[in-house]
């Protein structure tokens, strides 16, 4: 129990929950201390508004952002207190401001955020219409809470400046860990591998996640500063817990024809899943030294693993004889090849945590790392751009828009106490898919019925305001930490600091529960109904777009690699740059075919299909990262023309498919045919047959790299071209063609 609230008190959702409870609790008790409670909420208020917008970045970034999102936040609510008056004026000025601040989430997750929090101000506006002098005095509050919100901010990011990269990079060691646990379990011969593969591509999502999160920060200050010790350590471990990752997806096995070759020879396999479990083991236990602080030590000798495996290997090689078990060595050996790569990252890693990093972990990897960081372009053309039903964004804010509307007018029309409080329901819930809308929906009910009736409770007991003030102060620390992982119990904690709050200021709670109550069904349901009926984005529309990101993605990496196994040399920017993308997409991909499973099941449409072309792309993105690991780590020869034809072949399917999903016409010229490829996989099966013939017999070393050159090499392009007729077929499908 102890080390459960400890790890809860350590995540960085807590932390963010204490940066806004600090500054929203000080102005409150400083001014009401002054006899000025009105003005210490107000400056709360502004705190309250600010926080959303404080996401993960460089530093620079973080203080434009919440500046930025101050200003917008304060000038909104003094825009609404000086049109309220003027209703001629106020309702289209009321729509109109809605629907621009929402479409401010065109240009990014921070602008998403901002956008967020300027809706919440204008929303709590209506709490209470000021005027005159009083208008300004209340927006300059709002600015100061905003402020003071950034300066402690600040003050959190001084004290540990790495705190959120130290627990995002702890998270993505789990993540990682967790990632190669399954890889292993892919090796038991009875593994129900389809939904070891479908929790691996859950697993992807989260993945691109924090991988996100731990570049915005972490490659930002590289960039912009001299890149402090920490942060190049941090780096090193994020590079190789990346690389780590491709690895883990490279080894694309054909397990079942694997494990029918060594039938009777189980040791081998056995001992390599071993070896595979002990490295997922490995990353596990370092993350839980480093959150500990605890000095690391390895409960696993992974050196010895891997010995065990080459002597398993020496083993079935003297069983069987050396010319019969030859096809077998050679699938053995790139299977070890993979884990001592893999044994060689762990260890960079284990290095950067007991402060015996090598320079040479870091040679050549802070080449043109911000180019890795998705950079924001807030031009007015992008906005132009999605103002069309197209955008699912235009959708989403013109459907919020007009909710907001009803929701006033109807608190206006039918005697709810607090209209402010459906608007700001309506803001909290409503989201761009119908899924995650529904779940808000239900869960927000959910914790405003039990969040009061706890409180209800509390207060008929007891009867202190000290004692209600920090139950207050509690729940609203428990509601901003659970917000991110449970909005279930983020509301109930939320609604208990409320009615707490107003357990100290107004005698009258029953009527404060009830209302808020009615308040919080009457916002649910419409945002609930308004994303079913109001120009809906159901997933099926988007699936086309974000399969054709996923495709164009894998392609582009696979030009990569092919480009890399004609010129040799170093790997480039280009290269890494595709490999990231095409880990991103495939991730987006799953994405929305998550959102997907969660929409009615009229809305599902040919959902088998979406996935069993989510889980080709993932397998077409593990094939290719294995040849482009093969060529990275071993001298190869050179790429004959048989390779680029059945690359170009690949890629031309990709092509296709691409085609299928935009509805244009296919481009018929350059098509190779069945025969054709035949005869290329021929030719390259006797050109690699006359280089190893015309190799030095006395280079043993030599002649078994190019053997296992020629195998995996072949293998792949084989896998690779199924996979992309398979996309194309599927396509085909999906599209009614």
């Amino acid at each position: 129990m102890i080390n459960q609230i400890h790890k809860f008190t350590e995540s960085t959702n807590f932390t963010n929950a204490s940066k806004i409870t600090i500054a929203a609790v000080i102005p409150v008790l400083l001014f009401s201390f002054f006899g000025n409670f009105q003005i210490g909420f107000t400056i709360a208020l502004g705190a309250f508004f600010t926080y959303p917008s404080d996401i993960p970045s460089s530093l620079k970034h973080k203080i434009n952002g919440v500046l930025i999102t101050a200003l917008l936040v304060s000038g909104t609510n003094l825009l609404v207190n000086i049109v309220y008056p003027y209703a001629w004026i106020f309702y289209p000025f009321l729509a109109l401001l809605i629907f621009f601040l929402s479409m401010l989430s065109v240009y990014g997750q921070r602008a998403t955020m901002v956008s967020f929090s300027a809706l919440l101000s204008v929303s709590l506006a209506f709490a209470h219409i000021n005027t005159g002098w009083a208008m300004i005095q209340h927006a300059v509050l709002i600015l100061i809470g905003g402020v003071f919100y950034l300066l402690i901010s600040l003050l959190f990011h001084y004290v540990k400046p790495f705190r959120y990269a130290e627990l995002q990079t702890i998270t993505c060691i789990q993540l990682t860990a967790k990632y190669l646990k399954l890889r292993g379990n892919l090796w038991s011969p009875d593994a129900d591998r389809k939904a070891i593969i479908e929790k691996q591509l859950h697993l992807q999502v989260e993945l691109n996640t924090i991988h996100q999160n731990i570049r915005e920060v972490l490659i930002s200050n590289h960039a912009n500063s001299s890149s402090s010790n920490q942060n190049r350590k941090l780096l090193i471990v994020f590079i190789s817990l990346v690389e780590i990752l491709e690895l883990a997806l490279s080894t694309a096995f054909d397990h079942n024809k694997l494990h029918l070759k060594f039938s009777n020879h189980p040791n081998v396999l056995n001992t390599y899943q071993n070896l595979a479990y002990n490295l997922a083991s490995s990353l596990k236990q370092l993350s839980k030294s480093v959150k500990s602080k605890h000095k690391y030590i390895p409960k696993h000798n992974l050196i010895k693993d891997l010995n065990a495996l080459e002597l398993a290997i020496i083993d079935y090689e003297n069983d069987l004889g050396k010319v019969t078990a030859s096809e077998g060595v050679f699938m053995l050996t790139t299977m070890l090849q993979y884990a001592e790569k893999q044994v060689e990252k762990i260890k960079i890693v284990e290095r950067a945590f007991s402060f015996t990093q090598h320079s040479s972990d870091f040679k050549g990897k802070d080449k043109d790392l911000e180019k890795f960081i998705t950079p924001q372009y807030y031009l007015w053309s992008t906005l132009m751009e999605n103002l069309s039903f197209s955008s699912t964004l235009f959708r989403h804010s013109l459907r919020l828009t007009v909710t907001i509307m009803i929701g006033f007018f109807i608190g206006k029309i039918l005697p709810f106490q607090n209209v402010y409080w459906i608007l700001m329901t309506i803001v909290v819930i409503m989201r761009p898919g119908y899924g995650l809308t529904k779940n808000r929906s239900f869960e927000r009910i959910f914790g405003t019925i039990l969040g009061g009736l706890i409180a209800f409770g509390i207060l008929f007991l007891i009867h202190n305001s000290i004692a209600i003030s920090i139950f207050a102060i509690l729940s609203m620390l428990l509601g901003f930490s659970f917000t991110q992982t449970n909005y279930k119990i983020s509301a109930t904690f939320v609604t208990m600091y409320i009615v707490f709050i107003y357990g100290i200021l107004t005698p009258n709670i029953g009527a404060v529960i009830q209302y808020r109550i009615l308040d919080t069904l009457a916002g649910a349901i419409l945002a609930f109904l308004a994303n079913h009926f109001l120009w809906p984005s159901w997933e099926f529309l988007n699936i086309p777009v974000y399969l054709k990101k996923s495709i164009q993605a894998n392609q582009n990496y696979l030009k990569e690699i092919s480009l890399f196994y004609n010129n040799k040399g170093t790997v480039s920017t280009a290269y890494r740059l595709a490999r990231k993308n095409a880990f991103i997409e495939i991730g987006n991909l799953m994405a929305s075919f998550q959102r997907m499973v969660q929409e009615p099941k009229s809305k599902q449409k040919q959902l088998p299909l979406v996935y069993k072309l989510a889980v080709l792309n993932h397998t077409l993105l593990s094939s290719s990262a294995s040849l482009g690991t093969y060529i990275q780590s071993h001298k190869t020869t050179s790429a004959s023309e048989a390779f680029n034809v059945v690359v170009d072949t690949v890629i031309k399917n990709l092509d296709d498919a691409i085609s299928l999903l935009k509805e244009t016409p296919l481009d018929l010229n350059n098509t190779i045919t069945k025969n054709d490829l035949a005869l290329r996989f021929t030719e390259l099966k006797n050109i690699r047959s006359r280089e190893l013939k015309e190799g030095n017999p006395i280079d043993e070393d030599a002649y078994l790299q190019k053997m296992q050159e020629a195998q995996l090499v072949i293998e792949q392009l084989i896998w690779l071209t199924n996979l992309s007729e398979n996309i194309v077929k599927n396509t085909q499908l999906l599209m009614h063609i």
